[in-house]
């Protein structure tokens, strides 16, 4: 018996280490631990055009269906009438399992990130209504509520965004 409860107490302290809080509602792989396995199925109930406020002024994200193991999206934020950076999103599975890869764009398509280079957050797991990223969140609120939760690097301090999306009819 105490063998039995030895393990199940190593079981949940490993399963305990493998994710580890980035901010309040954002998570990363503790080191050496691999993601869920999963597809782009698994974020396919996010198909269409989401907008809500988000980093000072108005967001609006769409995302393709799954179509061939990938998603396609775009983001967009304005403020004050005026689009401020665009963003171009893939989700697919790679070596690395599945991924969001992103490219910034400024107002007049100049790229923030050099030519091979893009973010990357790797898929993490799913926790009922939670898919998530290293750093990023996406918490499926109902079928026309979403709420993203995005961890911010500046310098050397970390804080987190939220952006509370509706479904765009």
């Amino acid at each position: 018996m105490k063998n039995i409860a030895l393990v199940l107490l190593l079981s949940f302290t490993v399963a305990a280490h493998a994710v580890e809080k980035k901010t309040e509602h954002t998570v990363k792989l503790a080191e050496g631990e691999a993601p869920e396995a999963a597809t782009v199925e698994a974020m396919a109930w996010v198909a269409g055009r989401w907008t809500g406020p988000g980093l000072g002024g108005q967001t609006e994200e769409t995302w393709s269906p799954p179509d061939a193991g990938v998603m396609i999206g775009t983001f967009r934020l304005i403020r004050e009438g005026k689009p401020v950076f665009y963003e171009f999103m893939m989700l697919s599975v790679t070596d690395r399992g599945l991924v969001l890869r992103l490219k910034h764009f400024n107002p007049d398509m100049t790229a923030w990130e050099e030519r091979d280079k893009f973010v990357e957050f790797r898929y993490v797991r799913t926790a009922g209504n939670l898919v998530q990223f290293e750093g990023l969140t996406f918490r499926r609120d109902s079928d026309d509520r979403l709420t993203i939760f995005l961890a911010l690097r500046s310098k050397d301090v970390v804080r987190e965004e939220t952006f509370e999306m509706t479904r765009a009819k």
